[in-house]
């Protein structure tokens, strides 16, 4: 089966446990994955139900919930679509990055597989979208973290910015924090805790 044969709703359970884990080593839950989907927990089980009952999902009552091989093959593939638009969106069509996360959420059920291969050629492979996200199958370095927990005083450059929010992004990206920008604790940020939170970086 290949994504044009999955249903919009199936892509974006995939896609959405997937991502939670990518960033956050605690266990995705049912709680979680109801509020990425902005959806009611109940809503959030049944459709977890029908993934389990597909294969590409496994949840134990009460449990986490993990893909199973075939579940991350097509999230990884979903992934890739996302961010290979937005990607696009940014670099050809002069999107802001405020603003390439909502178009690329629903082109990404519409293109094909070929399409998104001609987009990945036209931009000459890119590795990362414009919030820093790798772009399957490029790797994140896995010693990155969140600003919140980076030593006081040490000099970091940033990998990746959150793009959960619009406004935090327009914020960010007045203050100059974006991709491969060098920031410190120390310098003045004017950040709080969840600001900091959705930042991601690496010892220079």
């Amino acid at each position: 089966m290949d994504l044009g044969q999955l249903s919009p709703a199936t892509q974006d359970y995939l896609k959405a446990i997937w991502s939670l884990g990518e960033w956050d080593p605690t266990a995705v839950t049912m709680t979680a994955l109801a509020a990425r989907l902005q959806v009611r927990t109940s809503t959030a089980s049944d459709g977890v139900r029908k993934l389990v009952e597909q294969g590409f999902v496994k949840h134990a009552p009460y449990g986490a919930i993990t893909l199973t091989e075939t579940g991350v093959a097509h999230a990884v593939g979903m992934v890739r679509r996302h961010r290979l638009l937005e990607t696009y969106l940014a670099v050809e069509l002069g999107y802001g990055w405020d603003e390439v996360h909502e178009e690329a959420e629903s082109l990404e059920h519409a293109v094909s597989d070929d399409f998104i291969d001609r987009i990945d050629a036209r931009l000459g492979h890119p590795t990362r979208d414009p919030h820093g996200d790798p772009i399957p199958p490029a790797s994140v370095p896995p010693y990155a973290v969140r600003l919140s927990d980076f030593p006081v005083g040490q000099v970091g450059i940033v990998v990746r910015v959150s793009d959960s929010s619009p406004e935090r992004l327009q914020k960010f990206a007045a203050a100059g924090i974006v991709p491969d920008a060098v920031v410190t604790t120390t310098s003045p940020l004017t950040l709080d805790d969840e600001d900091a939170a959705a930042i991601w970086v690496i010892p220079q």
